[in-house]
């Protein structure tokens, strides 16, 4: 009940105290950019990704290519077929699932241009509402707790086209729906635009993603009934409704193939995420409203007799912060992360060993993704 309790508190802290910065017409609240808003969509998708330190901005070159860089759908690879994804992870030691769904397809003969969309899901259940915990005359009455859910959702709808001036390069851009719901408390839709680019010529890959490219905006609704006599008690202002602005952020990524023998072949991948919103209290490196993200993976492929990838081994490191150790001396932490894959017939399978909950570095988070092609 005690986890519960502070999982109870942790939400109220994370949908209530968001650090609007408002502004008052009429009966509304309207926010500015905010800090951390819709960063579920930051954590990343596909078990390759995240045995690879979600570096992946450049080479994705498949399904999940929806997310980390949508021009990626459209390659020198393009499958002339329909291609789904699916993945499952746990974490916040098992309280929160994430999961995400992909698909993409041709919508023409040569396979220049190629449609996808992308559902992406973080989900907590059980959370405890206490809020009626103390009866009038201060007696605990467990039995008016009740549970309810929080809840993050995400559309994304891609569309990718090859260049055909340019060999190599392509572009795309997603169309994102975005809902969260927090119980009965509030919730908010949100509507956003992705824009990508990636260029490729022989084992060299580029790409760059400019996410929330016109800020993505949320709408958010309150059912203040639910909570206001909890607020008025503990002196916290009422909120009415508010717009959340996500600003922009860039993914920038190379990525280089190569042959290792007749059997196996590697890729090497950096990426460097840029955020605009502020300088983010653990940025390794921050300058202004600048933050700079910095991730790298590598993955060896092992091919059969007929020149298949068919085995992949992982690895790959990511959130690089500043962080304070126990004495408070600053320090700066990094996460590695391992994978594997295996391919059978037209199924991918991928595992890998991460710690997308961000709360320790011993806390890890096992991922598993599924990839299946259409002939």
């Amino acid at each position: 009940m005690a986890r519960k309790n502070l999982l109870f508190l942790f939400t109220l802290l994370v949908f209530f105290g968001r650090g609007f910065a408002q502004e008052e017409v009429g009966n509304e609240l309207i926010s500015g950019p905010v800090k951390y808003s819709n960063e579920f969509l930051k954590i990343g998708v596909g078990a390759r990704a995240f045995g690879m330190g979600n570096a992946l901005t450049a080479a994705a070159d498949d399904v999940t290519a929806g997310y980390w860089n949508p021009a990626g759908l459209a390659n020198s690879k393009s499958l002339q077929y329909p291609e789904v994804a699916a993945m499952h992870a746990s974490y916040f030691a098992n309280i929160g699932n994430y999961n995400y769904v992909g698909f993409t397809m041709p919508v023409d003969s040569q396979g220049d241009r190629r449609f996808g969309v992308s559902f992406i899901h973080l989900g907590i259940d059980d959370i405890p509402n206490t809020l009626r915990l103390v009866d009038p005359d201060g007696t605990i009455n467990y039995d008016k707790v009740e549970s309810f859910s929080a809840t993050d959702l995400a559309a994304l709808f891609s569309y990718a086209w090859k260049i055909k001036k340019v060999k190599g390069l392509s572009a795309g851009t997603n169309v994102k729906i975005v809902y969260h719901a927090f119980g009965r408390f509030a919730n908010s839709w949100g509507l956003g635009l992705d824009l990508g680019m990636r260029y490729e010529l022989g084992g060299f890959a580029a790409g760059l993603s400019l996410t929330d490219a016109t800020n993505t905006i949320n709408a958010w609704t309150f059912n203040t009934a639910t909570f206001r006599d909890a607020f008025i008690l503990t002196g916290n202002s009422i909120v009415e409704n508010k717009i959340e602005y996500t600003r922009p952020a860039l993914r920038l990524g190379l990525a280089y193939k190569l042959n290792l023998g007749d059997k196996f072949t590697g890729l090497l991948s950096v990426d460097n995420n840029l955020f605009f919103d502020g300088a983010r209290f653990d940025a390794i490196l921050s300058g202004g409203d600048v933050s700079f993200d910095p991730r790298a993976g590598i993955e060896i492929a092992y091919k059969n007799e007929l020149g298949r990838e068919v085995a992949f081994l992982r690895g790959g490191v990511y959130n690089i912060q500043n962080a304070f150790d126990n004495e408070g001396q600053a320090v700066t932490t990094l996460f590695p992360t391992a994978g594997v894959g295996l391919v059978i017939k037209n199924f991918t399978l991928d595992y890998a060993l991460a710690n997308i909950g961000n709360l320790s570095e011993n806390l890890h988070s096992h991922v598993v993704s599924l990839k299946f092609h259409i002939q």
